[in-house]
Formats: C-alpha cells, structure tokens, sequence
C-alpha cells in the first residue's frame, strides 16, 4: 500500500489483523519516524510502492499478496472498490485466496468500467513508445520485439489486485527493478506514469493484453458472490 504522511491507515491494522501489510509513506518529512517505509521516490502513484515491495522481499513474499489502496471506504474516496459499500476491508475480508493461487491473478474490480468496456481498449496511456520502453529487456522475449504493441490493452480499473507468490515469481527480479527504473527514469508525471502501470499490471502477472472476466463470473469467483 502507498500512502501521503497525512492519510491515516490505521484501519488496515484493526480490521485485517490476518493479513500481513506494508504501508510506505511515499513523501516523508524530516518528522517520518525512522521505522516507517518509504519508496525511493514519489513518483507512479501507487506503482512506486507496489514495486519497492516486491522487490525488497522478492526472496521471502508471502504465498498471496493483495495490493490496495489507502483509502478505506465510502464512494466519495473509494468508489472504485468493488464492493456494495466501497470498502476494502469487506474486499479482502470476502477475498476467495484459493481462486487467487489458481488464477494466479486477479483484479479486484469486476467492474468493467472504466478500462474493460470496449471503447476503453483501444488504451490512450498504452503507446507503442511506452510499451517499448517498459518492457525493454523483460524475460518475456515477444514483449520487447521491436515494434511490438499489442492492438488492444484491457483491464477494470484501478490499481488494485491481488497476485500469488508463483505468479510474481515467474518474472526475476531484474523485471521488477526495470519496471521501477523506468517509473523513475520516465518523462511522465506522476500521474501518467502511475496510470500506464495501472493499466499493465494483469500483462505483468502474465494475463492476455485485454483481460476481462465476465462480471459475473468474477463476482463469483473472486469474492464467492454468485
């Protein structure tokens, strides 16, 4: 989880007392206590964290690893949670952990918009250019063919997943840290950085370009509501 120093998270710790967690302070102050975790940089919205902490613990992550956002509940902040009351807790508290060891991944949102419906595939954040340079060097050979792009990219949105310790282990580490690399190294702002890897993670868990489970389907085998 990525957080600014002044969000508080404390939920995180009272309601999923079962789930291990890593929260980094993407801008600490002279003030962050030294315990605290921080990303190298704030930079790619939460992508900055997520990838730190795969990278520090590539040798000991747990079997499931789910990647939320800071913000607990409630439309306003969390509407895109995919819940009935938008909350995280009730997420990951329903979570079906065996389907995620079969699928290997999963995205947290059914939903398919925004990022899934079919207008949305044709992905303005994923250029030929970016997916260039992204993947530039990776292990998986076709991704980094010259001139390769494939004709749609397609996921719900928003950055919250959850992924098994196989699943991330079938990159080696060296992906991880070219992926922060260019996160870090990237013209883009903070935010453009961060949606293109919004918009990539289900690629980089070894998922088809357009990944889109039926909705109704995934309600069911994500969350166990069929």
């Amino acid at each position: 989880m990525a957080k600014v120093e002044s969000e508080n998270t404390d939920w995180v710790a009272e309601n999923l007392p079962d789930w291990q967690h890593a929260i980094y302070t993407v801008n600490p102050s002279a003030s962050t206590p030294n315990t605290t975790l921080t990303t190298p940089q704030n930079k790619g919205h939460e992508s900055m964290a997520y990838l730190t902490y795969i990278i520090d613990h590539y040798t000991s992550l747990p079997s499931t690893l789910a990647f939320i956002h800071p913000h607990r509940r409630g439309f306003t902040d969390a509407w895109h949670t995919d819940t009935p009351l938008h909350d995280n807790v009730d997420a990951l508290r329903t979570l079906r952990l065996a389907y995620v060891q079969q699928n290997g991944y999963v995205n947290l949102r059914c939903n398919w918009n925004p990022g899934c419906l079919k207008p949305h595939r044709k992905n303005k954040h994923i250029t030929a250019e970016v997916w260039q340079e992204l993947f530039k060097g990776a292990s998986k050979a076709s991704f980094s063919q010259p001139g390769y792009v494939p004709g749609e990219v397609g996921a719900a949105c928003c950055a919250q997943f959850a992924v098994s310790r196989k699943r991330v282990l079938e990159r080696p580490l060296s992906d991880y840290e070219g992926f922060r690399q260019w996160v870090v190294d990237t013209r883009m702002s903070d935010a453009r950085s961060g949606r293109v890897l919004e918009f990539l993670w289900h690629v980089i868990f070894g998922m088809d370009a357009v990944y889109c489970p039926d909705e109704g389907s995934c309600y069911c085998n994500v969350y166990g509501r069929c």
